[in-house]
């Protein structure tokens, strides 16, 4: 009997762990992104990369995250989430220490793209969870927590790491990065409740219509600018606000302050709704203002803080709403498969939009390149606007 209660007392503590887990993993399978974002002054300075490489290293990420997208799904709907979970934190840390000894290019984007399989397994695995261990009324909130993970790598890379870049170089930071990673996947697998022997009846089925596909071009549309403003902010501010390498990256961890709060505000906002979808379209519309904002921030630098902070607040809490749609109305049986259709138009964009927006500044300057932004934007308010009409 001793032993017995301990045991007990285990297995009912793993679930109020969830949500802290659940949020780590989502920081640790973005964070690539963001270090190369807040690091880009010093990969270019001192690294020897160029402009076009930085860009081509998100599509090489998320080029890889969104063809694997589909099939992440149904690994993590037969497999389990747990699993999928470590594996994902595993895969990251390995990643992430390929790219801090990476020499070349080659090298470089190899090791990015190796990091797009925890990308793609992420939303899948922690939606996973989510409909495993959170109650109903709880969902709302704790998808918003979790995506804030997203926003917290933004956050971590921008000032503790770019900090540590200054003391150790950017290799350095990188591989601090990769150590906490391997240390998540370690205590995921601790606390994470185990996976059913089996998976679930019906997990081999068709995977549920919830607006999948409008969902996913809104989300296609949405990370286009929100990956640009990640990979190029910090750079822009370097080269032509004439910040100094740590101010510049401080734009980065704006953007994930902001990011935290809005993504936290709007999926418990979205949780408490009946059409969760409905916040999308005015989510994007306000994000289309705050790039407008950095459009103007040449003439008017102060303004580059105002539009990172609204990029952050909006622009990435539409992702987060779209994964409150998708758990609300979806199947917890197909979830996996769900969550990976949205989750392959979100990184759809991210491969698309960074390497057009540093052709687009290539030839025409940063400022068109906002404009793009804006556009992008624009257009997703426009696909989930006749939900509206609908309604």
């Amino acid at each position: 009997m001793r032993l017995e209660r301990p045991a007990r007392e285990r297995e009912t503590a793993r679930p109020r762990w969830a949500p802290a887990v659940l949020t780590a993993a989502m920081a640790v399978s973005m964070l690539q992104l963001f270090l190369i974002g807040a690091l880009g002054p010093r990969l270019v300075e001192d690294g020897g990369f160029s402009r076009t490489v930085l860009g081509l290293t998100t599509t090489a990420g998320f080029g890889v995250a969104a063809l694997l997208s589909l099939r992440a799904g149904r690994w993590v709907d037969r497999l389990g989430a747990r699993r999928c979970l470590v594996a994902l934190l595993a895969l990251a840390a390995v990643a992430l220490a390929l790219i801090g000894s990476a020499t070349g290019t080659a090298m470089l984007l190899a090791a990015v793209a190796l990091g797009g399989l925890p990308q793609a397994l992420a939303n899948p695995a922690t939606n996973k969870v989510i409909l495993a261990v959170v109650p109903k009324e709880r969902r709302g909130s704790v998808t918003g927590w979790k995506q804030s993970g997203v926003q917290l790598g933004a956050f971590a890379a921008g000032v503790p790491l770019a900090a540590l870049a200054g003391w150790l170089g950017w290799r350095g930071a990188v591989f601090a990065a990769a150590g906490a990673a391997l240390g998540l996947a370690v205590w995921s697998l601790r606390v994470l409740p185990p996976d059913p022997e089996k998976p679930a009846e019906g997990a081999a089925g068709p995977p549920p219509r919830v607006r999948v596909g409008r969902l996913a071009l809104f989300c296609l549309l949405l990370g286009c600018g929100i990956a640009s403003v990640n990979t190029y902010l910090a750079l822009y501010g370097s080269q032509r606000l004439d910040l100094g390498p740590v101010v510049a990256a401080w734009l980065v961890a704006v953007l994930g302050i902001m990011g935290i709060a809005g993504r936290v505000g709007w999926s418990r906002r979205a949780g408490g709704m009946d059409v969760p979808a409905l916040l999308l379209a005015p989510l994007a519309a306000g994000a289309c203002g705050a790039s407008l904002l950095l459009a103007a921030s040449g003439p008017v630098p102060a303004l580059v803080w105002l539009g990172a902070a609204g990029v952050g607040a909006l622009a990435t809490a539409g992702n987060a709403v779209s994964m409150v749609a998708v758990i609300k109305e979806g199947n917890p049986k197909t979830a996996g498969r769900a969550s990976a259709l949205v989750s392959a138009g979100f990184f759809g964009g991210f491969a698309l939009g960074p390497p057009l927006f540093g052709l687009l500044v290539d030839h025409a300057g940063y400022g068109p390149g906002w404009w793009l932004v804006a556009g992008e934007f624009l257009g997703a308010a426009l696909v989930v606007l006749p939900l509206w009409a609908r309604r």
